[in-house]
């Protein structure tokens, strides 16, 4: 029988032979059983807290968004429902639907929105299809690479005005470079590309192609360097050729990557203003007025702000169609997957 100290300073009494190991163990299970059980965690309060934290470090992305896109955006669904116009004193009434029902009949909105898609596809196309030769072309081991990936992006690095102002005078119809080396080559006089009506329209998509080139090429080449050199080297030692290789394992890489970048490049060249108002200003005869242009032109030049709202709502109605239809052919081929 032994003494046995606890934790408050009491003794208690054991029987049995005394050991230093087993006084040891009783100490520690006389003193364990007395302390405070501890307290149970509540449910969903760390989760409420770690949610109160990433709002907080969200909100300074958040403010600016709200207040320069989602705050015009709905002023101007707003203004779309009535006949704000500029000059007029009178107050601005509200005429619900009455914009829209006139631009259901406005031919020349819908001619300006047909130019805008034939825009969009033509320079979307070659541009992925250009830029996709590129990045397989910079992802190969070639002797400096690094200069040609920096000149790669160099029309990323300029502003759409300067762009703009370049172009115009690579196509100036008396000293512009294009005429000069026609001319030196014994091809004709040369011409004027930006006010001919059938010229007009496609000097002005090769310039949207060469501006957005590398915006498409550094999106691919970087889906192109996540893409596991083993799977290459295995497909080589069984025998797949360059074409093969790139058909069954590039591509089927790249694919998510290449569906994102041609849905946003659509979107930005059904979008476009500043390129096409500085080359062209939508001329010659309406032949390059696209849809925001032609927006820009109700808005700013003949004042009608609640029509070119309405005109406004119908393109973001027709962006946010596309990306619908993009975002469900995503979910379908990541269930099939």
């Amino acid at each position: 029988m032994r003494a046995v100290l606890t934790g408050r300073g009491a003794f208690t009494t054991m029987t049995g032979p005394s050991t230093p190991c087993e006084g040891a163990d009783a100490v520690t299970s006389v003193t364990e059983a007395e302390r405070p059980a501890a307290r149970a965690p509540r449910p969903g309060g760390d989760r409420r807290v770690t949610d109160r934290g990433a709002w907080f470090l969200v909100l300074p992305a958040l403010i600016p968004i709200l207040i320069l896109s989602v705050g015009p955006l709905l002023y101007g669904i707003l203004l779309s429902f009535t006949d704000a116009q500029s000059g007029r004193t009178e107050a601005t009434r509200w005429i619900g639907g009455l914009n829209f029902q006139d631009l259901l009949h406005d031919t020349l909105f819908w001619e300006s929105f047909r130019i805008g898609l034939v825009w969009a596809v033509a320079v979307t196309v070659p541009q992925f299809l250009l830029a996709l030769g590129l990045a397989l072309l910079l992802n190969q081991d070639l002797r400096l690479r690094w200069l040609a990936r920096a000149l790669a992006i160099v029309p990323w690095a300029m502003p759409e005005v300067v762009v703009g102002v370049m172009w115009r005078l690579v196509y100036a119809p008396d000293a512009g470079i294009l005429n000069e080396t026609l001319r030196d080559l014994g091809l004709g006089d040369g011409r004027d590309w930006l006010s001919g009506l059938g010229t007009a329209l496609p000097a002005v998509v090769v310039v949207g192609v060469w501006a957005g080139m590398p915006t498409t090429t550094v999106a691919l080449l970087a889906g192109l360097q996540n893409t596991p050199r083993e799977l290459h080297e295995a497909a080589a030692v069984d025998g797949a050729g360059p074409w093969r290789r790139f058909r069954t394992v590039t591509w089927p890489a790249l694919r998510p990557v290449a569906l994102s970048i041609t849905a946003l490049n659509l979107i930005w060249n059904f979008n476009s203003f500043a390129l096409v108002y500085v080359l062209t200003s939508g001329g010659p005869g309406g032949r390059t007025r696209l849809p925001m242009l032609f927006a820009y032109e109700e808005a700013f030049r003949y004042g009608q702000f609640g029509y070119a709202a309405a005109m406004g709502c119908v393109m973001v109605a027709a962006v946010s169609v596309l990306l619908a239809v993009l975002l469900a052919g995503r979910l379908r081929g990541g269930e099939a997957a």
